[in-house]
């Protein structure tokens, strides 16, 4: 069975991450930051591409008042191993699926996998998490990462922090390309809740 797959976007209310130039930090405000990180304690991955490694530098861990659980496994997407070593998913307790030849990158382990059109098939990814044991995903950015799971059909859910700004259409979508020619092709959810959180609002939404 492959793993569940849970799509985390904060956005502004016309669905971009970030601006034109590529600031994010941060969008939504720390009441709906820190419902991320009670997120990310109750999956098993969190999941990125390499241009967010590349953009944030993201520590990718559970970061609240007296946690002591244990740390979510940090998976990259990373077709031509542009993660540093210096990065700070590259200390350990991370695992980047890549098309290219492996190579060490600092402490975080490296695999390659069947390629899709050049990058990680999301199949092969999904199949190799399922064989460490790894129930649940959460995947956190970025857009083209996104579609690539849409597109495949492996989004089981969506956690939807929106906050009440407007960057435009030279922002940065949250979800890429899907090459829709028609309505009838476009994924579907239905919606499970609505609440605000601090100044934001949290959608929840489950494959229809």
């Amino acid at each position: 069975m492959r793993p569940r797959v849970i799509l985390k976007l904060a956005t502004s209310l016309d669905g971009r991450i970030a601006t034109a130039t590529g600031e994010s930090q941060w969008i939504t405000g720390p009441e709906a930051r820190l419902q991320g990180h009670r997120l990310r304690a109750t999956h098993d991955a969190i999941l990125v591409g390499v241009e967010t490694v590349l953009a944030d530098d993201p520590e990718l861990t559970v970061r609240l008042p007296d946690y002591a659980g244990t740390h979510p496994l940090r998976v990259v997407l990373d077709s031509r191993l542009r993660t540093p070593a210096t990065a700070k998913v590259a200390s350990g307790n991370t695992l980047i699926f890549t098309t290219a030849q492996p190579h060490p990158i600092g402490q975080a382990e490296v695999v390659a996998v069947a390629p899709n059109d050049g990058r990680p098939a999301i199949s092969a990814v999904l199949d190799a998490l399922a064989a460490r044991n790894i129930g649940s995903i959460l995947i956190e950015g970025g857009g083209r990462v996104a579609a690539s799971f849409i597109q495949a059909g492996a989004v089981d859910a969506i956690e939807w922090f929106r906050a009440p700004m407007l960057l435009g259409g030279e922002g940065r979508p949250c979800i890429a390309s899907l090459a829709l020619a028609k309505l009838a092709h476009a994924p579907k959810f239905r919606r499970l809740g609505v609440e605000p959180v601090g100044d934001d609002l949290w959608e929840r939404y489950a494959r229809a």
